[in-house]
């Protein structure tokens, strides 16, 4: 093994494993430390990977006890293997570590096993072994941020990876942060039969998202069975045999009163994962978030040291990571790539999902921009009511002046992949007249795409 790299890249999540893969198929020479047995980071082994999975388990259980009747179809004797339900999600992530592992191979990445450490500009300490890099990448990723009071055990305060993990159905699941994991995480279990109650400091779900889907997805929520404490927070946590006793307060003080949960989870954000690093030791600034603070070309303030994905300021999302680093390989590389930021969507994998790209309305009108909507409910799309999926709808944000596409926000079924379409319309600069004029396929979910462009433009056909 070469004891010198072209570029050395710390962590094998999706920023840094498609850093590494991007900048091998460029010609240079490349290693990645990752202190994990597998590759994929948090996103593949315990992230996004594995929840999809049991998201999609737990919707088909659901599907089959509730929905399968509207249909004409009859299931008799349903029941719940929760233990192979795991293993199948094993299997998921088990499949894609493996192939990322292949994809080092094809490219000649190498993988340096253990935690890496960097003790100078230019070298990078692996399990005792000091290799040399003219670059060096830190990829670090994230981890939950705790809360004082409650402490994590992973068996009855959980954060997400524990929450992966159940053994059981719990009773009763508090979910403590009413953003995306707690909310996914909190539907795979109320759908196999937990009650689920999610306690949130703000007055809303979601926050930062396009205020009018959050209210109808709480509502929708709520429908579903789920119960929400706005306005509170938890000030402790006791932990006995049986369960939890949570001290729950309004969040503008007050009396506290008590919850018991036989397993809470505990999602109220992420924060970056840079334990061990020795950061400070070479003068890498952190910003007052505790970031790592780079350039608009991922720089840090010691040359030759860049940063990339939950590592730096911005959303912490896995393909944000992913196109840092394959802007950052090619900039490495001598190329000049861009990221249009406000093209990047964000998908919460609830049914019916949501989705968002661009601004919200609550930010254009607090950045003085005249705007216009264009809006869409799926209950006048045919597809939507051949599924049987009629909650929620399309919004469409343009610009008032020029008719450019600003923003949008779905909730409804299959969000996530609708999402995309607008994304690219941001991203070339398209008009709500141009989606509007384009050919949709009939009948389809994207058809509501359309008539909500066509609403921001001029007017919709079908409601």
């Amino acid at each position: 093994m070469p004891d010198s790299f072209d570029v050395i890249v710390i962590g094998a999540g999706p920023g840094g494993y498609v850093c590494a893969i991007r900048a091998a198929q460029l010609g240079m020479n490349v290693a990645c430390v990752e202190m994990r047995e597998t590759l994929g980071g948090t996103c593949l082994n315990i992230g996004c990977i594995p929840s999809k999975a049991l998201l999609q388990s737990s919707e088909l259980y659901e599907e089959a006890a509730h929905k399968f009747a509207d249909h004409g179809i009859g299931v008799g004797g349903l029941s719940l293997d929760l233990a192979k339900m795991q293993a199948r999600k094993a299997e998921v992530v088990g499949a894609n570590v493996k192939g990322v592992e292949f994809l080092f191979k094809k490219n000649k990445v190498t993988w340096l096993k253990g935690e890496g450490r960097i003790t100078a500009p230019g070298t990078v300490q692996v399990s005792g072994t000091d290799y040399a890099a003219k670059h060096i990448v830190i990829a670090t990723g994230s981890e939950s941020t705790p809360l004082r009071g409650v402490e994590v055990d992973e068996t009855r305060i959980v954060t997400s990876t524990g929450a992966l993990e159940l053994a059981a159905v719990p009773k009763h699941l508090v979910v403590i942060g009413g953003g995306v994991i707690g909310l996914e995480m909190g539907s795979v279990w109320r759908r196999l039969g937990a009650q689920v109650t999610v306690i949130e400091f703000l007055d809303g779900i979601l926050p930062g998202m396009d205020g009018e889907v959050r209210k109808q997805f709480e509502r929708i929520l709520t429908k579903q069975g789920m119960t929400f404490r706005l306005k509170s927070k938890v000030t402790g946590a006791r932990v006995d045999e049986a369960g939890v006793t949570l001290a729950v307060e309004p969040a503008a003080g007050g009396a506290a009163e008590e919850i018991r949960a036989d397993v809470v989870l505990l999602a109220i954000g992420r924060r970056p994962y840079l334990a061990g690093l020795g950061l400070e030791a070479v003068s890498v600034a952190l910003d007052e978030r505790g970031r790592v603070r780079t350039d608009a070309h991922f720089a840090t303030s010691v040359p030759g040291i860049y940063a990339i994905g939950d590592a730096i300021a911005g959303p912490m999302l896995a393909h944000k990571a992913e196109d840092e680093g394959y802007a950052l390989a090619e900039m490495l590389s001598g190329q000049k790539p861009h990221i249009n930021y406000d093209a990047i969507p964000g998908v919460v994998y609830t049914w019916p999902e949501v989705a968002a790209v661009g601004a919200t309305e609550e930010q254009l009108k607090q950045a003085g921009t005249a705007y216009k909507v264009g809006k869409f409910p799926f209950m006048a799309n045919g597809r939507a009511r051949a599924m049987g999926e009629i909650d929620g709808f399309v919004k469409v944000l343009a610009d008032k002046a020029t008719d450019r596409v600003l923003g949008a926000h779905i909730i409804g079924p299959d969000a996530g992949t609708l999402i995309a379409e607008i994304a690219m319309a941001i991203e070339f600069g398209a008009s709500a007249e141009d989606i509007a004029r384009i050919s949709h396929a009939h009948p389809s979910l994207n058809e509501a795409v359309k008539e909500a462009a066509m609403a921001a433009w001029s007017k919709p056909l079908h409601i």
